[in-house]
């Protein structure tokens, strides 16, 4: 595997743990919580994570794995995350298709479906801003 695709792998590996802890993570307790969000919001060593907290590092990284596997089986049970990257993903879609659409010259000289080609890729841009 090459550097770019191991940089890749951990910043893919990274957001995921990012969204797993947005949709669930107050589904873990406090203590859980403080542990997960400074090891991937604050990009906290272990290190530094166990002399915050008064624990071994490996008392950190086993809690960060317990902490992964219990996000990880909420996602199993309710893929919230998937139906949200799938959302994303579509309404990035049809936002795309606004964007061809608008310059496709012989649809923009009909003013009523330019309007609804505007109005299509304003409320996906809207979309996508929100998610």
């Amino acid at each position: 595997m090459s550097e770019s695709a191991v940089k890749e792998s951990v910043i893919e590996g990274r957001a995921r743990k990012a969204y797993l802890y947005d949709f669930y993570g107050e589904l873990l307790n406090e203590h859980q919580r403080q542990v997960y969000s400074d090891f991937v919001f604050n990009d906290m060593s272990l290190g530094e994570i166990a002399e915050d907290e008064g624990i071994s590092r490996q008392g950190v990284s086993d809690l960060i794995k317990r902490c992964d596997a219990k996000l990880e089986n909420y996602e199993s049970r309710l893929h919230l995350v998937d139906k949200f990257m799938k959302i994303k993903s579509d309404v990035e879609k049809i936002h795309k298709s606004a964007e061809i659409l608008k310059a496709s010259e012989d649809l923009c000289k009909n003013a009523e479906i330019l309007k609804n080609i505007v109005g299509i890729e304003e409320i996906s841009n809207q979309i996508i801003e929100e998610l």
